[in-house]
């Protein structure tokens, strides 16, 4: 199967592989600025955009992104659900990261046994294992859950429509047993940013510092969506990209 690749830009080379329910060209729409000064590479994940249809598996996409978009070496960006599989995809072929770039991802398997993970983690699987049909029903309880601060479009576009489809019926995202023991002793710098939002992603996020020595900050502004912050975002992130030039 193969993944659709949006392409922006020109200069040094970064992959952005976004979460769920939007695709790469959405997930990423408010890192165009950079476009100036990098190649933004933004896979559609299966099930999303225009890439073929899938079930959700963090390894799966871990598997196509190494394949199909870490063909050369790139700085590799990933949010949520997407950051779980950039940081597998960064495991398996390290030599071809520059840096690497997480933002809230929901790996709860790694801080298993934390009474308030354990809690949300149960809430998530709960979600992803219920028959909701209407899209809109899949909003109202994914919203929350995931700290997404946005209302619920009035009608649903096919986009979004498509998103929901995914979400339900995926892997859930505790069942990811994260390298951490690799990615410490790799070579390329990491950073692992958060919204500031939920007690949950903060649990997470301190625990994958901890366990790989990466470097840790909060971009507040936007919850769970922190690349829609828009110029905050960017100017972290590219002050840790031109660290890994």
């Amino acid at each position: 199967m193969r993944l659709h690749v949006h392409e922006w830009g020109s200069g040094p080379r970064v992959v952005l592989v976004h979460g769920v329910l939007l695709g790469g060209r959405e997930a990423w729409r408010a890192q165009r600025p950079l476009t100036e000064r990098w190649t933004l590479l933004a896979p559609d994940r299966l099930g999303h955009g225009k890439s073929p249809d899938g079930v959700q598996d963090f390894e799966v996409d871990a598997g196509l992104i190494v394949e199909q978009v870490l063909d050369e070496p790139a700085h590799l960006v990933g949010l949520s659900y997407g950051a779980i599989v950039a940081m597998l995809a960064a495991a398996r072929r390290p030599e071809m990261v520059r840096t690497l770039t997480v933002v809230e991802p929901p790996a709860t398997g790694i801080v298993r046994g934390d009474e308030v993970v354990d809690r949300w983690d149960a809430e998530l699987r709960q979600l992803l294992a219920s028959p909701l049909d209407d899209p809109r029903e899949v909003f109202e309880a994914f919203f929350p859950l995931a700290g997404v601060p946005l209302p619920i479009p009035d009608p649903v576009p096919e986009t979004l429509r498509r998103g929901a489809r995914a979400l339900i019926g995926m892997r859930p995202p505790g069942d990811a047993e994260l390298p951490l023991d690799v990615l410490s002793s790799a070579d390329f710098p990491m950073l692992v940013l958060t919204g500031g939002h939920r007690p949950e992603y903060e649990i997470i996020a301190d625990a994958i510092v901890a366990g790989t020595g990466a470097d840790r900050d909060v971009v507040a502004g936007m919850a769970h969506l922190v690349p829609d912050t828009g110029a905050p975002f960017n100017t972290r992130l590219e002050s840790f990209l031109n660290h890994g030039e």
